[in-house]
C-alpha cells in the first residue's frame, strides 16, 4: 500500500491508493488497517460526515467496498477543546424555568462549537448565563443542546438545563410531538398551495459541505408546506415558476438543512441561500426593481423559526412559544407587501 506523495504533507489529511489484494473489502476496514491511529468506528464516523473521497467524489458510505486503483482520501477535523469557554453574548430569553431555556436566536449566531467556530457560540453564552449548572448536561461540547438551528436561521430554541430535561426533550423532538414550523421565503411560487416533499437526503457526491437528494445513501426525510403568499408570479398556473412565495413549512423529520434542501430540490431554492442558490433563479425575471434588487441581495437564508410548542419534561403542561421575522427578513417581507403585484 504506497500512499500517493504530497507536497506538503498534512497530520489531519491522508491518501492512499488501494492495491489490487484490497478488493471485496470494506472501505471502512481496509482504512483502518491503512491509517494508523484510527479506528474503524472513527473512519465510519468520518465517511459519514462526509470527509472522505474516492477519486474526489465523497463516500456515501462505510460498507461500500474497495475499488483497486482508486486514489482514496481522509480529511481529519482538528482536535478542538474538550469544554468550550463561558462568554458574555446577549440573547433573548423567552421563558426560563429550572430545567429549561426557550430563546429567540438570531441569526448569524452558530448553536454550539465546532471546527471553524470554536467561540462566540450560543453554547459560551449559555455556559455565562447559567454558570455551573449547565456543564455535563448532554456532554462538554453540547451542553443542553437538544436540537439546532443553522447558524443563518433565526427562531425559537429550546434547550435543557437538567439531565431529566434533556432526556424528556430528545425523546420528544425524536418522536416529533412537536407542534412547529418554520417561515420560509423561496423563489418561484410552488404548486400546489399545499403539499409533501419527499427524497432522501444524505451528502452531495459532489460537495461533502452542501448535502442532496440522493437516490442512495441517504436518510428518509418528508417536508410539509402551505403556501402563504406569493408576489409577481401565477399562482394558478403550475407550469410557471416566477415569483417569489412565503411558506410555512412543517418537518415530519429531522435531517441536516432539510427545508432548505427539499425546496431546492423542487427548484424554489430560499432566497439568499448561500449554499444551496448559486446562481441567479430564473424566477428573478419576473420581479421587478427594486424588490429583485433586495431579493439578491438579501445576505442569507430567509428561514425563520416560528413557532415552538412541547410538553414542558417536568409538569407536563404545554408550552408554546412565537417569534416575529427578525427586522431584515421582515422589513423585506415589507417591502414585497407595498408593492401592488401581490398575487395571492
Amino acid at each position: 500500500m504506497n500512499p500517493v506523495p504530497e507536497p506538503a504533507p498534512d497530520p489531519l489529511a491522508f491518501t492512499v491508493e488501494a492495491p489490487a489484494e484490497t478488493s471485496g473489502q470494506r472501505i471502512d476496514s481496509f482504512l483502518a488497517e491503512t491509517i494508523a491511529g484510527l479506528s474503524r468506528s472513527r473512519l465510519k464516523a468520518l465517511i459519514l460526515d462526509g470527509r472522505v473521497t474516492r477519486d474526489g467524489r465523497t463516500l456515501a458510505s462505510p460498507a461500500e467496498l474497495v475499488r483497486p486503483g482508486a486514489i482514496y482520501s481522509v480529511d481529519r477535523p482538528p482536535v478542538v477543546a474538550a469544554r468550550p469557554m463561558a462568554q458574555a453574548i446577549p440573547f433573548d430569553i423567552l421563558y426560563e424555568d429550572d430545567d429549561l431555556i426557550v430563546l429567540d436566536k438570531p441569526a448569524g449566531l452558530v448553536v454550539h462549537p465546532a471546527p471553524g467556530n470554536e467561540d462566540g457560540t450560543l453554547v459560551n453564552a449559555l455556559l455565562a448565563h447559567c454558570g455551573d449548572s449547565l456543564p455535563g448536561i448532554g456532554g462538554e461540547r453540547r451542553p443542553g443542546i437538544v436540537h439546532r438551528l443553522d447558524k443563518d436561521t433565526s427562531g425559537v430554541m429550546v434547550v435543557a438545563k437538567s439531565e431529566m430535561a434533556l432526556a424528556a426533550l430528545s425523546a420528544t423532538f425524536a418522536a416529533r410531538d412537536l407542534d412547529r414550523f418554520y417561515l420560509a421565503l423561496c423563489w418561484g411560487t410552488p404548486h400546489p398551495v399545499e403539499a409533501e416533499i419527499e427524497g432522501a437526503i444524505g451528502r452531495d457526491p459532489r460537495d461533502r459541505k452542501r448535502m442532496a437528494v440522493v437516490r442512495s445513501g441517504g436518510k428518509p426525510a418528508l417536508t410539509r408546506y402551505r403556501r402563504l403568499r406569493a408576489w409577481h408570479g401565477d399562482p394558478l398556473n403550475p407550469s410557471a415558476m416566477g415569483g417569489v412565495a412565503l411558506l410555512e413549512c412543517r418537518l415530519a423529520t429531522g435531517r441536516t438543512h432539510q427545508i432548505r434542501v427539499h425546496l431546492a430540490d423542487r427548484g424554489h431554492p430560499i432566497v439568499g441561500d448561500p449554499v444551496y442558490l448559486r446562481r441567479i433563479p430564473g424566477a428573478a425575471r419576473t420581479v421587478p426593481e427594486p424588490q429583485r434588487g433586495m431579493l439578491l441581495d438579501f445576505p442569507r437564508q430567509a428561514l425563520h423559526a416560528a413557532r415552538l410548542g412541547f410538553a414542558h419534561p417536568r409538569s407536563g403542561k404545554p408550552l408554546s412559544f412565537e417569534s416575529e421575522p427578525p427586522p431584515d427578513m421582515a422589513q423585506l417581507l415589507t417591502f414585497l407587501d407595498c408593492n401592488p403585484d401581490v398575487v395571492g
